[in-house]
C-alpha cells in the first residue's frame, strides 16, 4: 500500500468525491477544509458538499445532458450520486435534494471511513506529494496566489449569484398552485401567475431597484455567466427577456382558471418536508431590503419569509487548455491534479465527475499505475476533452451538453432519437472501459 496520503484540498462536491475514490481503492487520504475556520463568500455551514446556488443537479432523464451524466456516475460508485438519490426531493424531471441532509450525510459518511483523515483548516499552499487541488471557484487568496506562482498565469473569472429560499407557510396558496410544466412528472413546482399589469409592475420594480456593490468591476463591465444570470440583468436586458427565461409561462395552466398566466415565477421544494422553496432562477445582486420590497410583489409572496436572500460572489477558475490534460493532471506537476469548478466545468454533476476521476487517478499514480482518461463518447470523457483541448483565448466554464460529444456518424432529425443514441452509445462505451479496467 502506498504509505504517504494523499491529499485533497477542498471539501465541496469535487474534493468529497475524490477523497472518496481514493480511500475506496484502498489509498490513505488527508481531505482539508477550511470551514469552520473560514468561511468564502458563498458558504453557510461546515459541512461537506454544501450546495451553495441551487438544489437541483439537473434534468434526471438519460436522454439529457446531465441525466446521462448522473447515469454514468451511477455505474462507476460515485458516492455524490449515490447520496443525492437517497435524499432526493420532487422536483418534476430533475434530480433535487434536500441539500441540507444530502451535506450532512455526506459529512457523516466521509468522516467515518478508516482511510479518510478529515482535517479542518485553511492550506494556504500546495503541499508535497500527490495532491487533488478541488478548492472551487472561491479559492482561498493564499492558496490561489501559490497557484499561479506554480503556473505562472492569472486566473479567470466571472461573476455569479444564488437565489433567495422561502418558508413554504409564508407563500399564498390561495393565489400559488402546484404544477409541472406540460404536466410531467408529479405536480413539483409551487408557480405563482401574474397578469401583463402586474409583471409589468414587478418588472418596471425590478429595473429600478438597489444593487449591491460589485467590488473590483462596474456593473456595466462585469462578466456574468450566462447560466446563473442575475434576476435584475435580466429585466435590464429588455422587457420579455424574463418571459422567455424564469419567468415563461409556457406549458404551465392554472387548473382552477382554465388559463395558462401572462409570466410564471416557480418555486421549487428544497427539503423532503416541503417547509422550504427555492426561486427558481432569482439569481440576484439587489440589496437584501430591495428583495424583500420588489420579490414580494410577485402574487403569492407578499407575506413571504425569507431563510435565506440571494448573493452574489466571484467564480474564478483556471485556463484548462493551457494548463492540464484530460487525465486532470497538472501538465507541469503530474503528481497534482484538478477537479471542480477551478478547472472550468460547471455544475454539480460536472464537479462530481471530475472529482471521481480525479481521485481515481490520484490513487491511480500513489499504486504505480497509469493514469486513465474517459472515454471521450461518454459525457465525462467529452466535457474532460474539451476543457483541456478547447481554445485557450475564449476559454469558458463549460456544463454536460450533448454538442460536445463525438458525431454519431449518422444523421438522425429528432432531438429525442438522437439523444436516445448518445446515451446508448455512451453507456455501452463506459461498460467496455470499466470491463478493460
Amino acid at each position: 500500500m502506498h504509505k504517504q496520503p494523499i491529499q485533497v484540498i477542498g471539501g465541496g462536491l469535487a474534493g468529497t468525491e475524490a477523497a472518496w475514490q481514493i480511500a475506496m481503492a484502498g489509498v490513505p487520504v488527508i481531505l482539508h477544509e477550511m470551514r469552520p475556520k473560514r468561511f468564502s463568500p458563498a458558504h453557510h455551514t461546515e459541512h461537506l458538499a454544501e450546495l451553495v446556488c441551487s438544489n437541483s443537479f439537473g434534468a434526471m432523464a438519460s436522454d439529457r445532458a446531465t441525466g446521462l451524466l448522473h447515469q454514468e456516475l451511477r455505474e462507476l460508485n460515485s458516492i455524490v450520486i449515490a447520496k443525492a438519490d437517497e435524499h432526493a426531493v420532487p422536483a418534476g424531471g430533475a434530480l433535487a435534494v434536500d441539500r441540507g441532509k444530502f451535506s450532512e450525510d455526506l459529512t457523516e459518511t466521509v468522516s467515518n471511513h478508516p482511510l479518510i483523515e478529515f482535517r479542518r483548516g485553511e492550506v494556504r499552499a500546495i503541499p508535497e506529494g500527490i495532491v487533488v487541488l478541488a478548492t472551487g471557484p472561491l479559492t482561498s487568496p493564499d492558496l490561489a496566489a501559490d497557484l499561479h506562482r506554480l503556473t505562472g498565469m492569472e486566473y479567470l473569472s466571472f461573476f455569479d449569484a444564488a437565489s433567495p429560499i422561502v418558508v413554504g407557510e409564508s407563500i399564498n396558496h390561495d393565489i400559488a398552485f402546484m404544477a409541472s410544466r406540460y404536466d410531467k412528472g408529479e405536480a413539483a413546482y409551487l408557480n405563482c401567475p401574474m397578469n401583463k399589469e402586474q409583471y409589468l409592475r414587478f418588472w418596471s420594480e425590478l429595473r429600478q431597484a438597489e444593487q449591491t456593490e460589485i467590488k473590483d468591476f462596474e456593473r456595466e463591465t462585469a462578466k456574468f455567466f450566462e447560466a446563473c444570470l442575475p434576476i435584475e440583468e435580466q429585466a435590464h436586458r429588455g422587457e420579455d427577456t424574463m418571459r422567455y427565461g424564469p419567468l415563461k409561462p409556457v406549458g404551465l395552466c392554472d387548473g382552477r382558471t382554465g388559463e395558462r398566466p401572462y409570466a410564471v415565477v416557480q418555486l421549487r421544494q428544497e427539503d423532503k418536508a416541503g417547509q422550504l422553496w427555492n426561486m427558481v432562477g432569482f439569481q440576484t445582486n439587489l440589496r437584501w431590503g430591495e428583495q424583500k420590497r420588489v420579490f414580494r410583489l410577485i402574487p403569492g409572496l407578499e407575506n413571504a419569509e425569507f431563510v435565506r436572500l440571494g448573493v452574489m460572489h466571484r467564480n474564478t477558475f483556471i485556463n484548462a487548455p493551457q494548463l492540464i490534460y484530460s487525465s486532470l493532471q497538472f501538465k507541469q506537476c503530474p503528481t497534482l491534479l484538478g477537479a471542480g469548478q477551478l478547472i472550468g466545468t460547471e455544475g454539480y454533476t460536472a464537479a462530481a465527475a471530475d472529482g471521481w476521476l480525479a481521485g481515481t487517478n490520484a490513487a491511480r499514480i500513489a499504486l504505480g499505475k497509469e493514469p486513465l482518461t474517459a472515454p471521450p463518447t461518454t459525457m465525462m470523457g467529452a466535457l474532460l476533452e474539451f476543457i483541456s483541448s478547447a481554445s485557450p483565448k475564449h476559454f469558458q466554464p463549460m456544463p454536460p451538453n450533448f454538442g460536445i460529444l463525438p458525431d454519431l456518424g449518422v444523421k438522425i432529425k429528432g432531438k429525442p432519437e438522437r439523444y436516445g443514441r448518445y446515451r446508448d452509445r455512451s453507456l455501452a462505451d463506459l461498460a467496455s472501459w470499466k470491463q478493460q479496467l
